[in-house]
């Protein structure tokens, strides 16, 4: 019998107050997390048969202390936006000495900072799996091991989707290809899985579907490739026809999502098989609509197209455009910030995921950043509203910061007036929606409750109640994709807003510091001439600080929880910084000498 024959696999929290979370849409579809964690699933499949397994997603419920004891080895997976509870995970294991093995993307780039871990796997695992857990038996097995060739994929076992509460799920996630085409400087897709796809075949993938139906599951399953198209021969000649006859049997019990490139708009009968697979969205990297900053960064795809007719062609064929937008290029001016905001709302993008530039380990990006001795700090993993980059941006900062604050602002802010408008003018896009429009089940009349119930009371009540009275007119066979954009909407307004009442209270932070500091040099000043009132001015100076502290202390309790972490962050170094002036002039206030010594 094998030494660690009890396996725990753990997938950390991903941080809520972010636009992918959808934690505030979940609420209505009485979800708890968006998508199961692929990646564990998927090596689970790879673990002899002997093996006892077990998964835990902590954006479900909780790792539970027995489960902890139970298992002989723990095997961790994570992005770089899971680092925190990821190492919360560690510290558990390592404080009842269970072995821990880490791997996945965070692990693959930037193993390094990791610590706590007893093994780290680099790079795909789906060939070399086996022969680690020999090691790991015989007690052979390294501290690092690094990233394996690419494997083929097309021999992989259906994911473990028993291991889940499938029920706690908004969609489920498939894979039929690893790897990218091109060349974008700031992704590290391509670095890691490759340029070439590496593709299943259709008879796996229906397979997998096959596996979830069975389970009983309906409704969205997003096929995670970070390029779908990246080989349109097989995507159209072996999977589509495959997909077509496998819902046509069943009666279209999925509808699917996926991610692929602007050429998408190239080809009729590749979006024409999307569509009548049941397609209904798709994810496109837009990122900006300067062509300077594309050429920047290697987008070449996008400049080879124009992108708002592709964007038009796309929606017209009845496939929702996703899409991710990019600010802090080398290139971008202030008036990018303007330029993204038309090209977003002319263009009918209702979910534009837009966020500043940050450079990822093992991109070109980064490797050219560090060289130019521009990286200031390693990335948190969140390229959605998060107004900090990790590098020196060639524009000034604050410019940015108020830039991107305006930008959100449009998008997801003025009661979704914006928003809304955005999601009319796609719905009155869509000509082909035979496949387009969801098939309506009971649990989505609850849903449609829960909105009534709730959303015509918010501060974009009217808006909402406008928008959808419009649509029940206009576009009343595809009023239920209305509903699930108000349930979007609210999502994105309820991030929108907290973040910028995040910032707006980040700003008066900077604004008590900045006046204590003109009250410390003024005071100092005072020192400087030796004034009698030397210590009452040190005592005012603290009541002023703690007073500050205090006026701090209650704005960032007035926030959101999940907003607060870094706030308090802020807090604490300002508190320091002022605390570290007061020692210093009192210092100085003690060792100047007495007015009165001098005149004797």
């Amino acid at each position: 019998m094998a030494t660690h024959q009890n396996i725990l696999l753990v997938y950390p929290e991903v941080p809520s107050n972010t636009y992918w979370s959808y934690k505030h849409a979940l609420g209505f579809i009485k979800k708890k997390s968006a998508m199961p964690p692929l990646g564990l699933l998927t090596i689970a499949a790879l673990f002899p048969a002997d093996r006892e397994l077990k998964l835990v997603d902590l954006n479900v419920g909780p790792l539970d202390d027995n489960l902890l004891q139970w298992a002989d080895a723990v095997f961790v997976s994570a992005m770089i936006v899971q680092k925190q509870s990821m190492e919360q995970v560690v510290a558990r294991c390592n404080q009842i000495g269970k072995t821990v093995v880490i791997g996945g993307p965070y692990a693959t780039n930037s193993w390094q900072e990791i610590s706590g871990a007893d093994h780290i796997l680099r790079g795909e695992v789906d060939e070399t799996l086996c022969d680690f857990l020999a090691e790991l038996d015989s007690g052979t097995a390294a501290a690092v091991y690094d990233m394996p060739p690419h494997p083929d994929i097309s021999r992989l076992p259906a994911p473990r989707f028993d291991l889940l509460d499938i029920g706690a799920y908004g969609s489920m996630s498939i894979q039929y290809s690893r790897g990218c085409p091109f060349h974008c400087e700031f992704c590290d897709i391509w670095t890691v899985y490759g340029n070439k796809p590496r593709l299943k075949d259709a008879q796996s993938l229906t397979a997998e579907l096959d596996a979830l139906y069975s389970m009983g599951w309906e409704g969205a399953v997003f096929l995670v490739d970070d390029n779908f198209i990246g080989n349109k021969r097989r995507v159209k000649k072996e999977l589509l026809p495959a997909l077509i006859q496998w819902q046509q049997d069943r009666d279209y019990p999925f509808h699917f999502y996926t991610e692929a490139s602007i050429n998408l708009a190239d080809d009729p009968d590749l979006m024409t098989g999307m569509r009548e697979a049941g397609f209904n969205s798709v994810f496109i990297g837009i990122e900006t609509p300067d062509p300077q900053s594309l050429a920047e960064t290697g987008k070449t795809q996008n400049l080879k197209s124009d992108m708002e007719a592709a964007v038009r062609t796309i929606q017209q064929n009845g496939l929702e455009v996703l899409a991710g937008f990019i600010l802090g290029f080398d290139n971008d001016t202030p008036a990018i910030f303007d330029q993204q905001i038309r090209f977003i709302q002319e263009n009918a993008i209702p979910q534009a995921m837009i966020g500043l530039l940050n450079a990822l380990p093992g991109t070109r990006l980064y490797q050219r950043l560090e060289a130019e001795g521009r990286i200031l700090s390693q990335s948190a993993g969140n390229n959605t509203h998060s107004m900090q980059a990790n590098f020196k941006t060639v524009m000034d900062p604050q410019t940015l910061r108020q830039g991107y604050r305006k930008i959100l602002k449009h998008l997801y802010g003025f009661r979704l007036k914006n928003y809304f408008a955005r999601c009319s003018h796609l719905l009155d896009r869509i000509e082909q929606r035979q496949y387009y429009q969801r098939k309506v089940r009971a649990a989505d009349l609850k849903i449609f409750f829960r909105s009534l119930c709730r959303q015509p009371f918010t501060a974009y009540g009217f808006h909402y109640i406008k928008f959808l009275v419009r649509n029940a007119f206009k576009n009343r066979d595809l009023f239920a994709e209305a509903v699930t954009y108000s349930i979007y909407g609210h999502h994105y307004h309820t991030i929108t807003r907290q973040t910028l009442k995040k910032e707006k209270i980040a700003d008066v932070l900077d604004k008590k510091y900045r006046k204590f500091t003109k009250k410390v040099n003024h005071c100092s000043t005072a020192v400087q001439n030796s004034s009698e009132d030397q210590l009452n001015a040190l005592k005012k100076l603290w009541n002023t600080r703690m007073r500050y502290l205090k006026q701090m202390q209650h704005k960032i309790n007035k926030l959101n929880t999940d907003y607060q972490d870094e706030l308090r962050r802020r807090y604490l170094e300002l508190s320091a910084q002022m605390r570290d002036m007061l020692a210093s002039l009192e210092i100085r206030t003690l060792s100047s000498p007495d007015p009165g010594d001098r005149r004797r």
